[in-house]
């Protein structure tokens, strides 16, 4: 549903049907797997993002969420004013990603126009929120999103809540749903875009891959890190050498010092979501992965075991997250969210989700 009240047309077609894969075809100049995944997160991409969600017409505030035992997080939501919302949509970002990242600002426009309500949630230490707590991020700190997630929906009542994430967001966003009916979340779809399926694997994959994408999430850590110590230098008082380790080097440093977890492997283990884990699922996922992501390895997808109510689809080109459709830079994985949400809130709800929203 477009807001009637906007004079603006977006620049994409709203998802009369529930897309799929099959319906992802570039072409030919874009169906490289490393102009898909660099374009993606391009300036040309920034800016279409501010340009669409400026477009929308949507009012959006700041909002500081509760993650539990004194963490504290922070996201954006968005609503188009005058329209009745089919749903709120929580949407989390990659690594070193943020609520403004291109891809995060051009999901929530193609929810907006589709009548839903957005809320954009940072990780601990992403976007302008390293002051907000003293620890370090680390993957492992699902409790404090899922706690946040139930505080999104507590402030937002009386809307069906669904969740979508790129990348380490598409990680999260699977975790938050096998921990959503012991947490009380009542949700209604998970959508997840080329989500970290096994962390050991896709490191291996960046030190054995083409290096600019090894270099940036270095790059981008490291500054991150810097950034922390210089708010909190009496608790995190590491030396410049350390921010100079590879990444290999520098997580098991972070591990070691930083977590319970003790080695590598087993912090790895904490968040891996590969193997027969997600056959445990009862909320219903839809994972879009394409089969050159250079980041994260495919192969572990093809024989992951679901249950009946989840869906992978495997595209044969995107990149990693880039999923581009035109000169234009419009993306295929934004309106594939949006149908997927709009399906699901058009279905009758599960009994479980009612059940589950009931006690919530």
């Amino acid at each position: 549903m477009a807001n009637p009240n906007s004079n603006s047309t977006p620049p994409f077609p709203l998802p009369a049907v529930t897309l799929t894969a099959a319906d992802y075809r570039p072409p030919r100049w874009l169906r490289n797997a490393h102009l898909q995944s660099a374009l993606g997160s391009s300036a040309l991409r920034r800016r279409q993002g501010e340009r669409s969600l400026a477009a929308s017409g949507a009012v959006t505030t700041e909002h500081l969420i509760d993650g539990g035992e004194g963490v504290r997080l922070q996201g954006l939501h968005s609503a188009v004013p005058g329209v009745a919302p089919q749903g709120l949509v929580l949407l989390l970002h990659g690594w070193e990603g943020s609520v403004d990242s291109s891809y995060m600002r051009l999901t929530a426009a193609q929810l907006l126009a589709c009548g839903f309500e957005v809320f954009r949630l940072n990780f601990r230490d992403h976007g302008d929120t390293h002051h907000l707590n003293e620890g370090l991020f680390h993957s492992n700190r699902i409790d404090e999103v899922v706690h946040a997630a139930r505080e999104v929906a507590r402030r937002f009542p009386l809307r069906p809540l669904s969740v979508a994430g790129y990348s380490l967001g598409g990680n999260f966003a699977l975790r938050l749903a096998l921990h959503a009916p012991r947490a009380g979340l009542a949700l209604t779809h998970v959508a997840a875009v080329c989500p970290v399926l096994d962390p050991a694997l896709t490191m291996d994959a960046m030190e054995r891959g083409f290096p600019p994408y090894l270099w940036h999430f270095e790059r981008k850590w490291r500054e991150s890190l810097a950034r922390k110590r210089k708010l909190f230098p009496q608790q995190l008082g590491f030396d410049d050498r350390t921010l100079g380790l590879r990444m290999r080097a520098l997580t098991q440093w972070m591990v070691e010092r930083h977590t319970d977890f003790g080695t590598l492997e087993r912090y790895f283990d904490g968040y891996s979501i590969a193997g027969a884990r997600l056959a445990a699922l009862e909320v219903p996922v839809s994972i879009l992965m394409s089969a050159d992501d250079p980041v994260i390895p495919v192969e572990g997808f093809h024989a992951l075991p679901l249950p009946d109510t989840a869906t992978l689809e495997i595209a044969r080109w995107g990149g990693h997250c880039g999923f581009l459709e035109s000169a234009r830079l419009n993306g295929f994985a934004e309106r594939w969210i949006a149908s997927r949400m709009a399906a699901a809130a058009a279905a009758p709800m599960p009994a479980a989700t009612m059940a589950a929203s009931s006690h919530a």
